[in-house]
């Protein structure tokens, strides 16, 4: 799949992108000043050779901001996506290697956490613990499990009559080794691939909700709430929504472009 997934063109341009944010993500803000430094003495200064993004209302360097935004907000987004695929993991695969009461009690859990709107289901999640980045984290990763536990239990319940697993049932081994051994990797690759096609949601997501003031609190930066934050300055500092606003664009795009090759390569029906 590898293999196949760097042969597309679109896949090597949005692995590239990503490789790159992840890159500013982990090394900017060591090479830029603090981002939470203020400077009211320069306050709203436009972009300069001193400030390449300008500055904000509190005279802090938006390049520096939106560096470590972009550690805050993808950040985020993976921790988000590995929690929500270990939850669903789990779940699913043990729903659908156990069967009997525990798979109908699993079920009827994520079938009812699917029949929620999710962005409901955080917003109230979020009401309950209050606002603040962590707990949006807590909220989003509680609420984006159930369609990967879907997921992982169709291939649970699909792989009794795959080989490897029928050889190793008339070997003798114990369910729990073959749940473990065969049916939970292969869950675990369909499971990784579904979680990276939603990685561009759950960055928009996160970072709506932050613009709405319920996750990332100042001086925190994250680009949501930096967005939030330049919209009060728009008519007179524009420069403000610059590096958040390029900073989402870019990574939806490098999501969009690895999700549809992605898409590609483990489904050979689709045209294209």
């Amino acid at each position: 799949m590898w293999r196949a997934l760097l042969r597309r063109p679109a896949a090597r341009a949005g692995l590239v992108l990503a490789a790159a944010l992840a890159a500013a993500a982990l090394v900017g803000p060591f090479l830029a000043v603090d981002p939470d430094l203020p400077d009211y003495a320069d306050q709203l200064a436009a972009p300069s050779a001193a400030h390449w993004l300008g500055t904000d209302q509190s005279g802090r360097d938006l390049l520096a901001r939106s560096l470590a935004g972009a550690r805050t907000s993808l950040g985020a987004a993976l921790l988000v996506m590995a929690i929500a695929s270990v939850v669903g993991l789990v779940v699913g695969t043990v729903a659908g290697s156990v069967g009997g009461r525990v798979d109908a009690v699993l079920t009827r859990l994520t079938d009812v956490l699917l029949g929620l709107p999710s962005l409901v289901l955080t917003l109230a999640v979020v009401g309950v613990l209050g606002p603040g980045f962590g707990n949006l984290v807590l909220a989003m990763s509680a609420t984006s499990w159930a369609g990967l536990a879907r997921l992982a239990r169709s291939v649970a319940r699909g792989s009794d009559r795959r080989p490897d697993v029928v050889a190793a049932r008339m070997a003798g081994v114990g369910r729990v080794r073959v749940a473990l051994g065969h049916v939970l990797p292969a869950a675990a690759s369909q499971v990784a691939v579904a979680a990276t096609l939603g990685l561009g949601e759950t960055v928009l997501a996160l970072g709506g909700l932050s613009f709405l003031g319920l996750g990332a609190q100042p001086p925190t930066a994250e680009w949501g709430n930096m967005l939030a934050t330049g919209r009060a300055t728009f008519a007179y500092a524009p420069w403000q929504l610059v590096g958040p606003g390029v900073g989402l664009v870019l990574t939806v795009t490098a999501a969009a472009l690895i999700s549809d090759a992605l898409r590609d390569v483990t489904d050979p029906g689709r045209p294209g």
